[in-house]
């Protein structure tokens, strides 16, 4: 039975190229277990980035047909999208290894380190690489297990979502959709927000009241209804709204194109991430800092040089007068958060969505919808292309052009393009000289592909 760090030393992992799969599979390699594991986009004679980087660290990477797993392998990791018919889970079935899903073996390396885990609907992976550079600035060495590649390390030839780091301290994405999240037991639990997305919110509620007594110390966000309903203690807490009480209070807010300024205590920041939301996590992530002993004016200084996380309102550049922005978001909160914080950017702004899978998007119809209405302006725009469909057996009953439908009738423009790639060509007389081309979507590997072609094209 597995039940501590110390119980294996040669995991093999199935399906390794899933963020979060590599992200643990690099840790672990990082604090000295000999990894290695599979996955279905590893195909012959066809170059993969992530296996490229995968192999760079360190880490063997097999076809998933089994011949990865061998008598030395005392560990098997699944993603939660690997059945028990992969031949791979059925060879290690025959071999008497052991099999755990990847929270089951984050709860595990969480329980080795002093942990923060960063819970929340919305701005996980911004916060806590937020963490992570000023903890690494203050000199302590922290770990991170993160969804997003953090720039500074992509740009250092790393996947940039995991570092073991030689301090304490470890930082965690704690995922409510899946429910994981009540599995961690952190030295601090950090909460966000709490919005509608993939459960309803009484389960989510739920889910994060374990979440709370599990954690040893509860930072929460006191400006959001539900977050605050869960503080535990005032002074931990943060707020971006002068009028509600909270040890950590953010004022001054102002948005200068991509970067945004604003006071923490008195004390004065400058992020180069633009949008509110971004100060909100920003404030989240120095609140958790100065627990652990950094001074405000560290945090100040760490926060100057933070660079971003991969596809999280990443600029591309501007052509044509039009500038082009590619991010992740994928719920309705975070569709309106991007929109908003780049509508300071130019007087119009076109924004370009991909829902991923039939049932989320049926879930969130409503809220997409009173959601995108809301942060468009007059001139703005709203452009989707059809659902991604993931495979599996999916019911195929509501269209992005449902949404779109439903949008227009509001009265704000809106356009339906199924053919993602046919977008480029109907949007251009759209385009003005000085405007934002944002592109959003996630959970489609090939999105990043389709930013960088329509950068090409543009």
């Amino acid at each position: 039975m597995i039940s501590s760090i110390n119980d294996f030393k040669n995991p093999f992992f199935i399906g390794i190229a899933g963020s979060g799969m590599s992200a643990i599979a690099q840790y672990l390699k990082g604090i000295g277990k000999n990894v290695a594991g599979s996955d279905r986009f590893f195909v012959p004679g066809e170059y993969n980035e992530t296996k490229e980087k995968l192999e760079l660290e360190g880490i063997d990477c097999f076809l998933q047909n089994g011949e990865g797993i061998h008598a030395d392998t005392d560990l098997i990791v699944a993603s939660t999208a690997i059945e028990d018919t992969v031949a791979e889970v059925q060879k290690a079935r025959q071999l008497g290894i052991p099999i755990l899903k990847r929270s089951e073996l984050l709860a595990i390396i969480a329980a080795s380190k002093k942990t923060i885990a960063v819970g929340g609907t919305s701005g996980k992976s911004t916060t806590s690489a937020m963490v992570y550079e000023i903890l690494e600035y203050a000199g302590l060495n922290p770990g991170i297990i993160s969804g997003a590649g953090l720039t500074g390390l992509i740009r250092k030839g790393k996947i940039g979502n995991a570092i073991a780091g030689s301090g304490d301290w470890l930082i965690i994405e704690a995922d409510e959709s899946d429910g994981s999240i009540v599995q961690y037991r952190p030295e601090i639990g950090l909460l966000l927000n709490i919005d509608k997305d993939h459960q309803e919110i009484d389960e989510l509620m739920r889910i994060f009241e374990i979440f709370k007594d599990n954690s040893r110390i509860f930072v929460t966000n006191q400006c959001h209804p539900l977050a605050k309903q869960f503080s535990d203690n005032l002074k931990l807490d943060f707020s971006t709204d002068e009028n509600i009480k909270a040890g950590f209070v953010a004022t001054h807010f102002s948005q200068n194109g991509f970067a945004i300024q604003f006071k923490v205590n008195g004390v004065d920041f400058t992020l180069q991430s633009p949008g509110r939301h971004n100060m909100e996590n920003a404030l989240a992530a120095i609140a958790v800092a100065c627990y652990v002993g950094v001074s405000l004016e560290d945090c100040a200084n760490a926060l100057k040089n933070y660079e971003g996380i991969y596809r999280r309102n990443q600029i591309y550049g501007q052509k044509h007068g039009v500038i082009l922005i590619d991010d992740y978001a994928h719920n309705p909160v975070k569709c309106a958060a991007a929109i908003n914080a780049n509508k300071p950017m130019a007087p119009k702004l076109v924004a370009w969505f991909q829902p991923h899978g039939y049932k989320p998007t049926k879930f969130l119809r409503e809220d997409f919808v009173n959601e995108i209405t809301a942060a468009l302006r007059d001139n703005d725009e709203i452009w989707m292309s059809e659902i991604f469909y993931a495979g599996g057996t999916a019911v195929k009953d509501i269209s992005a052009a449902d949404l779109i439908n439903d949008i227009r009738i509001l009265g704000k423009k809106a356009f339906f393009v199924e053919d993602r790639n046919d977008f480029l060509n109907s949007v251009k007389p759209h385009l003005t000289d000085d405007c934002v081309l944002l592109l959003m979507g996630a959970r489609d590997p090939s999105l990043e592909s389709f930013a960088k072609t329509v950068w090409k094209n543009l």
